[in-house]
């Protein structure tokens, strides 16, 4: 039986003879089955938010990440941006890419074949009950992302699996399924399009909000980054004045004592040692908003 993703549209049997730009506003519109599947999943992201957010608040769970081809790279560059962005430890994310390494820049379609190699993997990062695996697959189906997905739930991690099939086995294989049906694409079977599009977004939503459960976004900015060039100690500076009010010599002032972190450089200007403001995030979960609560002072 031929899935969705697989199907070809009917409207778009003869996209290749069409005009450059009726060729574009036909692949345009397809794109925007993307933002309404992610709309309608917007239930199932939630729950999957909450639940990974309350296993990795205990600082010591992981993030892993399993996919195949297009999947598998959308996956990969989703946790990548984790540590420069929220200052999520390294250590705690792990990607998981069919063909291993050399998948990311060469296209290894027999490598999702391997059910094997997907339980290895997981194997081999000694997934375990703290850690949440997040497994993506278009079509529902892929062997090595299903074997690893039952691993890492078999091993007592939190499973979450989307998928772009209605009634896909990911999505009943994994703890919390997130379904976004994109349907046909405008290129038959092409499902780095509005599928890849789609987990795309949905990862923008997922990894996000669960930086924000976690307390590593205050007022709206990125108080967790890594300032590691110009730009950003530029952007560390400009988001410490913003939210203490203070000038820019003191905004210096406390990054240089706090090694470019925002977030104790926050507590530093208000009065705090870095050693005081060190002690307090860790007593609170690395949360500024707790941090203040505790002070019994507005931030």
């Amino acid at each position: 039986m031929t899935t969705p993703t697989e199907s070809s549209s009917l409207a778009h049997r003869e996209l290749e003879t069409l005009q450059t730009g009726a060729m574009l506003t036909a692949m345009l519109d397809g794109q925007g089955a993307a933002l309404a599947a992610v709309q309608a999943a917007l239930p199932a992201l939630d729950r999957a938010v909450e639940e990974a957010a309350a296993r990795l608040a205990d600082r010591q769970g992981r993030l892993v990440y399993v996919g195949a081809g297009t999947s598998g790279r959308i996956a990969m560059l989703d946790g990548i941006e984790l540590y420069p962005t929220f200052g999520w430890p390294e250590g705690r994310a792990a990607f998981l890419l069919a063909g291993g390494e050399a998948s990311v820049a060469e296209a290894r379609e027999s490598a999702e074949d391997d059910a094997d190699a997907g339980r290895a993997a997981i194997a081999g990062i000694d997934c375990r009950a703290g850690d949440v695996a997040v497994g993506l697959a278009a079509s529902g189906s892929t062997p090595y992302t299903l074997a690893a997905i039952d691993e890492a739930r078999g091993r007592g991690a939190l499973t979450i699996g989307l998928a772009n099939n209605p009634g896909s086995t990911l999505l009943s294989r994994a703890e919390i399924g997130v379904l976004l049906d994109t349907g046909p694409e405008v290129l038959a079977g092409s499902t780095r399009m509005a599928a890849g599009t789609s987990q795309k977004i949905a990862m923008n939503l997922f990894s996000t909000a669960v930086m924000m459960r976690l307390g590593r976004v205050y007022r709206g900015l990125m108080v967790d980054m890594k300032a590691t060039n110009q730009k950003l100690r530029r952007r560390a500076v400009a988001m410490l004045m913003q939210l203490t009010g203070c000038d820019e010599p003191a905004a210096l002032d406390a990054l240089g004592k706090t090694g470019f972190h925002v977030k104790p450089a926050v507590l530093v200007v208000r009065g705090l040692s870095p050693d005081e403001a060190g002690a307090a995030l860790e007593r609170n979960g690395s949360d500024l908003h707790k941090v203040f609560a505790e002070l019994n002072t507005d931030g």
